[in-house]
């Protein structure tokens, strides 16, 4: 009686029991562009997974780049990969075979997987800034400070951090027993789209979703501003404009990382808020999940001398 108080009355219930798929929202109907973004999503797809497989190998194989900064930079090469590889093999299956649908059981698992890669991009770029934090502010006492298990201790709080918050979206959804329609208006199955469905007021629904969004945006960024805020402090403190510039370069690549992920980010709640078109939000959603953790590795490459010398060196090798 609960759900069915809140629900429109001439809305046919769904029982989560009963729901077996829902139906993702396409980015083009037009058949004609359906190779054209097959072929680009597939080429954004390669370029992405090959760029971070690259930075891993780059990292692991050479001796010089076994530093804290590197060690993280691999960690987040890896959520990259497992991010970008949540949501683009379903959209290129789902061009081949001419299908929107996903199983309810399979967007269950595909909302839980990008939820716990999603954040865990997010805190390891916190705790990037944080050793950006002790390079700068605190360089003779860097490697002390930034040992191995401490090292390893963050990224395995960066892990549990992010399956506890899938588990917690995850039971957001499952407590909401009725649905009022199967269509996502996204080309994937995100969490506020799933739980815009759920037949509950709309004030429980916001309630939660500034709740788990404070939690899992609003920490992890404050941590980074308090980094960078006495970074900025520290660095101004430098006589030199040698000096500063060189401690800035150091953080030039994270810091255009850091932009254009909570960029996009931004973008895709302003466009859900402003926009009442379901596929401008889908396209600045596809920036977020797909363009940035392509993009990642060629801003950390291009302007980074180790990286391309690692780079380099392996590739000399295999020759």
């Amino acid at each position: 009686f609960f759900f069915f108080k809140r629900c429109p009355s001439k809305i046919k219930l769904k029982n989560l029991t009963s729901v077996s798929e829902f139906h993702l929202l396409a980015l083009s109907e037009d058949p004609d562009l359906q190779p054209i973004l097959f072929g680009l999503l597939l080429s954004m797809y390669l370029v992405g997974v090959l760029g971070n497989l690259l930075i891993i190998l780059a990292v692991s194989s050479d001796s010089h780049l076994h530093t804290p900064m590197y060690f993280f930079l691999s960690n987040l090469s890896l959520a990259d990969i497992c991010f970008i590889s949540t949501t683009v093999p379903k959209m290129l299956m789902n061009i081949q075979t001419h299908s929107r649908a996903i199983s309810y059981v399979g967007c269950l698992t595909q909302m839980s997987i990008f939820i716990i890669f999603g954040c865990m991009d997010d805190m390891l770029l916190t705790v990037m800034a944080y050793d950006r934090f002790v390079a700068i502010c605190h360089p003779l006492q860097y490697s002390v400070i930034m040992n191995p298990r401490l090292c390893g201790f963050l990224v395995l709080v960066s892990v549990l951090f992010s399956l506890l918050e899938s588990q917690l979206h995850n039971l957001i959804v499952l407590h909401f027993a009725y649905f009022k329609d199967v269509e996502i208006f996204n080309f994937f199955c995100e969490a506020s789209q799933v739980l815009n469905l759920s037949c509950s007021d709309t004030f429980t629904k916001n309630a939660i979703m500034y709740f788990v969004g404070a939690i899992s945006g609003f920490l992890p960024l404050s941590g980074i501003f308090y980094s960078y805020y006495k970074i900025v402090s520290s660095v101004l403190r430098i006589p030199s404009s040698s000096g500063k510039y060189k401690a800035f370069s150091t953080c030039g690549s994270h810091l255009a990382v850091v932009c254009l992920f909570y960029g996009t980010a931004v973008g895709v709640y302003l466009a859900s808020t402003v926009s009442q078109s379901p596929r401008k939000i889908a396209v600045f959603s596809l920036m977020y999940a797909v363009v940035v953790p392509m993009l990642n590795p060629f801003i950390y490459s291009l302007r980074n001398r180790e990286i391309n010398n690692a780079l380099w060196r392996v590739h000399s090798r295999t020759v």
